[in-house]
């Protein structure tokens, strides 16, 4: 007990890395757990969205924009808020760095839990629902029920406008989720497949049926990234000169980029600079 609690009190320092500013939602869930934790987060607003790039650039990408920061930081811990990403590179990253890296996946084991008609939706990237991962984790634990797959680029386009500051589109909202929403049986468990769309939680249940539950990783990633910081990263190594002040870092600084800025003050974030 003793042990656990001294590690409390080093405080990690928390890569999180993402193409946009997904992400956030993810780490918003994480500081509730660790809220002692020094937190860096990387948003490669070049390349965004992962979502419809190739998997060898996305594999490249995500091994370089990690690399780069790694010579900048002493990280404990890396969590990959993105989807797309972890369901293609994850395995790669956790064999070429040493820190212990935590993966978004859909939470399709959850939402079997949870849905009472059978019919669970799938809300995420076109890469998202092609992955083989994704289709691994439908055939484990979901083949009992029926999975309507919904990819969707727009949606976290909308998702970024709405952290730039402007209003969510509930028209739009309703066009994309047209295929549940006219269903004779729509689902009534929905899984946010991409860390952007639970930032549209309250608009998604604007448009959508009444009642319908919506799933995401935060909770489980959050749970996973406390227990490591306990249990699993090597504090003797760690550099304490790191840990003072939450940083953002984006791959080119733009009018877009600095659109954001009031939004990550708002999250905790007061710096920001080019990687």
């Amino acid at each position: 007990m003793m042990l656990s609690n001294h590690k409390e009190k080093i405080n990690p320092t928390i890569l999180i890395a993402d193409s946009g500013v997904g992400g956030l939602s993810i780490y918003n869930e994480v500081k509730k757990r660790l809220p002692r934790a020094c937190y860096i987060y990387l948003f490669d607003n070049i390349a965004f969205p992962y979502g419809e790039k190739p998997e060898a650039f996305i594999v490249k990408r995500v091994l370089w924009i990690i690399n780069k920061i790694w010579t900048h930081h002493k990280i404990d811990l890396v969590i990959l808020a993105c989807n797309t990403a972890s369901t293609i590179a994850l395995s790669i990253l956790r064999k070429t760095f040493s820190c212990p890296i935590i993966g978004v996946v859909p939470a399709i084991k959850t939402a079997v839990q949870l849905t009472h008609n059978g019919h669970i939706g799938l809300l995420a990237t076109n890469a998202t629902i092609k992955s083989n991962y994704t289709h691994n984790l439908i055939k484990k634990y979901a083949s009992h029920c029926q999975i309507l797959q919904l990819g969707t680029a727009e949606l976290v386009k909308i998702t970024e406008a709405k952290l730039h500051g402007k209003l969510v589109p509930l028209s739009a909202l309703r066009n994309i989720l047209n295929p549940w929403i006219s269903a004779k049986k729509p689902p009534d468990t929905i899984v946010l497949g991409c860390t952007h769309f639970p930032l549209l939680k309250m608009e998604l249940q604007m448009v959508l049926k009444k009642g319908t539950i919506l799933v995401d990783s935060g909770s489980a990633i959050a749970r996973r990234a406390c227990w490591l910081a306990a249990h699993n990263i090597d504090y003797e190594t760690s550099n304490l000169q790191s840990r003072r002040v939450n940083k953002a870092y984006c791959l080119t600084i733009t009018p877009d980029v600095l659109d954001l800025i009031p939004t990550l003050i708002y999250y905790g974030f007061n710096s920001l600079e080019e990687l």
